[in-house]
């Protein structure tokens, strides 16, 4: 837990004693119509207690972490009290789930409180998650159970740390209330930072209903917010199309190059910023296998980790899509706007291919490119998947190998049939001849792009049943640390370095909605 605050951290204080907590709110998205959003507060809980504040990105924030740790900060953060500035609303949105369109979705558990403009100059959006029904909660409780909260914790943190663009964890509080989903279970409250909460599905809610000018006034706002460049150009709406799609190609090459199956890849989670947003089944490879996937409600496989490129196109197509009359617009005539959008789209597969290949060769300490690279590199990954090898400890171990040939023994062990490394293991020798790095240079480079520590999903989930078993937050405090750091070789971390022994295999996750 958070330690208290002293008297003088406390926030301002009005003339009749009543302490409250005032944030630098610059709200910009109130500004839009109303059909945009619903204002609304978060229904009040009964008795908060905060887990966790993430004092350095508070910081960063402009927010002072100790003035949130103090009952009045809590309330705050838990929803029982509206900051002084904070313009509560749920956003509205629509979107595919797994294939299907739904055209009504928005925040049914979510308020965006507001919006602060950070030290580094951007602008970032405060949003708490299990704060109660909205007007989109569609007979829901607009709850959220602890579990979740602290995966979602936990996996954005971990994938900051990662240098994968994310939404970010800010605070999670418990409520002193429960919640009803497959059993009984404590809930909490969750509070999110993101570069924004526009998504895909929010074009498609406007788009939905035919309402040209709302998608115009929504790209209008999100090119001004993120893609400032763009009406510097001949074709605003092509360049913001074009800059969604080269930020998401990257964002799914970067998942790739970690491991990490989003598990939920709908249009209303594709974000227009380019973050991982809403962690719900979520969860890392252990053993490499393209096929993988974790989600219970994926039954059909269609966001394993394999696909992810695919349907990553798929959702920026349905972009698309809601673009084309403001496409049309700029390039003179339907046709014309369509031909944009397809120009737009094929180069997601290029920009895909160049930022996962270029990862790869940094993973298997390749700092020029040379033909033949690529299949080096698939065929590692056939091999892995042949053999069931695990993918981060495989690659963190390659460092290793990269310095020494003594470590070829520690690399054979994880793959089935151990000779399977062998031959592969010797053209990657007589291809790093070619580097001009030292043996020792080249490890320290690839320990820098394959990560020691990955959240392990046997470990949130022990986690997450020590939170709720037995209210013991230690866990949660001692994995956070582990995977903030994830590129650092630690003895005290073997515990989060190793895969889980088969009775701890985590086969399933859920969203926790």
């Amino acid at each position: 837990m958070h330690s208290t605050a002293d008297a003088s951290a406390l926030p301002d204080t009005s003339s009749d004693g009543h302490k409250f907590v005032s944030i630098d709110f610059a709200n910009t998205y109130t500004k839009l119509p109303e059909r945009f959003y619903s204002r609304t507060t978060a229904a009040p809980v009964a008795a908060p207690r905060l887990i966790k504040i993430n004092d350095r990105l508070a910081l960063q924030l402009g927010l002072d972490p100790v003035a949130l740790a103090i009952p009045e900060g809590i309330a705050v953060l838990s929803g029982n009290r509206v900051a002084t500035g904070s313009e509560p609303i749920a956003l509205a949105y629509a979107g595919h789930q797994f294939g299907h369109f739904v055209p009504q979705l928005g925040d049914g558990r979510a308020l965006l409180l507001g919006e602060v403009v950070a030290q580094d100059g951007q602008r970032y959006d405060i949003q708490l998650k299990g704060s109660g029904p909205t007007a989109f909660s569609r007979r829901g409780d607009g709850r959220a159970a602890l579990g979740p909260v602290l995966r979602e914790y936990i996996l954005s943190e971990a994938m900051a740390a990662l240098g994968v663009p994310t939404t970010r964890a800010l605070a999670a509080v418990t409520t002193g209330q429960k919640v009803v989903r497959e059993t009984v279970l404590p809930g909490a409250i969750f509070t999110r930072v993101a570069a924004s909460h526009l998504r895909v599905g929010t074009f498609q809610y406007f788009a939905a209903r035919s309402d040209i000018e709302g998608t115009k006034l929504l790209a209008d706002y999100a090119i001004a917010r993120h893609y400032p460049e763009a009406p510097k150009t001949p074709h605003p709406y092509r360049a913001f199309l074009d800059g969604v799609i080269s930020r998401q190609a990257q964002l799914v090459a970067q998942w790739m190059l970690v491991g990490f199956i989003h598990g939920v890849m709908n249009t209303d989670n594709t974000s227009i910023s380019g973050e991982t947003i809403d962690y719900g089944p979520c969860a890392f490879l252990e053993a490499y296998d393209p096929a993988k996937v974790f989600s219970s409600r994926d039954q059909q496989g269609r966001y394993a980790y394999g696909n992810q490129p695919a349907m990553m196109l798929w959702n920026l197509t349905r972009l698309a899509e809601t673009l084309l009359p403001l496409l049309a617009t700029e390039a003179g005539g339907d046709e014309a706007g369509l031909a944009s959008a397809k120009g737009s789209l094929a180069a997601f597969e290029g920009i895909f291919n160049k930022a996962l290949h270029a990862g790869l060769r940094r993973k298997l300490g390749l700092s020029t490119h040379r033909e033949g690279d690529e299949a080096l590199a698939v065929d590692l990954l056939s091999r892995m998947a042949a053999n069931r090898a695990d993918f981060a400890l495989t690659f963190r171990t390659l460092c290793d190998a990269a310095a020494s040939t003594e470590a070829d023994t520690r690399v054979r062990a994880l793959f089935a049939d151990p000779t399977a490394y062998d031959a592969w293991a010797s053209a990657w020798r007589q291809r790093l001849e070619s580097e001009p790095a030292s043996a020792h240079e080249r490890a320290a480079a690839m320990r820098t792009a394959n990560p020691s520590v990955i959240p392990r999903n046997h470990l949130v989930q022990a986690v997450i049943d020590a939170a709720i078993q037995r209210e013991d937050f230690q866990p949660f405090e001692e994995m956070l640390d582990a995977v903030s750091r994830p590129y650092e070789d630690r003895p005290d971390l073997e515990l989060y370095t190793r895969p889980a022994r088969p009775e701890e295999s985590v086969i399933a996750t859920f969203c926790g909605t």
